[in-house]
């Protein structure tokens, strides 16, 4: 199986949480401004899959579950472009805390910027391209986005609310553990896509979805539904659950088995790297610049802020494989007399 170990992962969440307190603020804004049309998408579906009168009234399970196999595409191309999504960033940073490699300031720098990041580009999606794009005019579609805000706004009570944003960002920060213990891509989708149909499919509430679902509806004229009551009734309870979900059932226990108190270096001499796990760090500065961290100055080249590097030898999965048909090189070094050309 080539996939990274438990302990491995945890330290690559670690490392990846460091790297993204040095990222350049304005970087980090424009990183998590990007997050918020990519999960618009994915939310956009949901909402389009919901309009099925017939089925909302006689199969609401189905059309649930067909919403849910649809929306991950969203949290695929966020993490295969490294767009900072607030919600893992809650994992990275919480484990890069407790891990002592960032101190409290960054994590809440961190925090903030890629929260209202999402924010203002979940909205500017929003507005341009599905309010006043006319995407859901008709009356069965707006009657989807009505119903659907209310599902999640209006109904529920607010300790419900808070209780299910714990159960989804659980479920979103694992499809990003799991995507990171993977090491080529196809693995790394398949990681993603089950934890995050599973929250859609439960009805759970993620705080930066809902940063469309509900908006879309204020957009369109949703009755009882104003601005004040979904910062109050949606947003409060949903970050609050999501930060409990991703920073103390996620980060917390792994760091716990994996890092604290661990006299075992983690290695990572599995072979080479055939490629790239720096995705969910983000845009990262050249390899001259520096900052002070957690009191005290560190630079690019830092281990705690290094990511595994690739071997001489191409070792993972179809890459090794491809190299040893093209160029005739074995897994100890060795070759067939073929030179490789390189």
């Amino acid at each position: 199986m080539d996939a990274f170990t438990a302990a491995q992962t945890t330290e690559l969440v670690s490392r990846i949480g460091t790297k993204k307190a040095t990222m350049r603020l304005d970087k980090l804004f424009i990183n998590s401004f990007m997050t918020g049309p990519l999960l618009g998408f994915g939310c956009a579906i949901v909402l389009s899959v919901n309009a099925s009168p017939w089925y909302q009234e006689n199969a609401p399970g189905l059309i649930r579950l067909w919403g849910a196999l649809l929306f991950p595409i969203g949290l695929v191309m966020i993490v295969l472009t490294g767009a900072d999504l607030f919600t893992s960033n809650v994992m990275f940073m919480t484990t890069a805390l407790l891990h002592r490699r960032v101190g409290i300031v960054d994590l809440l720098r961190n925090w903030f910027v890629s929260f209202f990041g999402n924010l203002a580009g979940s909205l500017f999606s929003m507005a341009i391209i599905f309010g006043y794009g006319n995407v859901y005019s008709t009356p069965g579609y707006k009657n989807a986005v009505f119903t659907f805000a209310e599902e999640k706004c209006v109904t529920p009570e607010w300790h419900h609310i808070f209780l299910r944003a714990i159960g989804a960002n659980w479920l979103v920060c694992m499809a990003v553990y799991l995507s990171i213990s993977s090491r080529e891509i196809v693995s790394k989708i398949i990681a993603i896509w089950w934890p995050t149909a599973t929250f859609v499919a439960l009805a759970l509430d993620h705080v930066i979805a809902n940063m469309f679902f509900i908006p879309t509806a204020i957009f369109y004229g949703a009755p009882g539904i104003t601005v004040s009551f979904y910062i109050w009734k949606s947003l409060i309870p949903t970050l609050l659950g999501n930060i409990v979900g991703g920073g103390i059932m996620v980060a917390l226990p792994y760091w716990y088995l994996y890092l604290f108190q661990e006299e075992t270096t983690i290695e990572f001499d599995t072979g080479g790297m055939g490629t790239a796990v720096n995705e969910n760090a983000g845009p990262t500065s050249n390899s001259h610049s520096r900052r002070i961290l957690h009191g005290r100055e560190v630079h690019h080249s830092d281990p705690a802020l290094q990511l595994p590097q690739p071997g001489a030898d191409i070792r993972s999965g179809v890459s090794r494989e491809l190299s040893e048909e093209k160029y005739g090189k074995k897994p100890d070094g060795q070759t067939n007399g073929i030179s490789n050309g390189v």
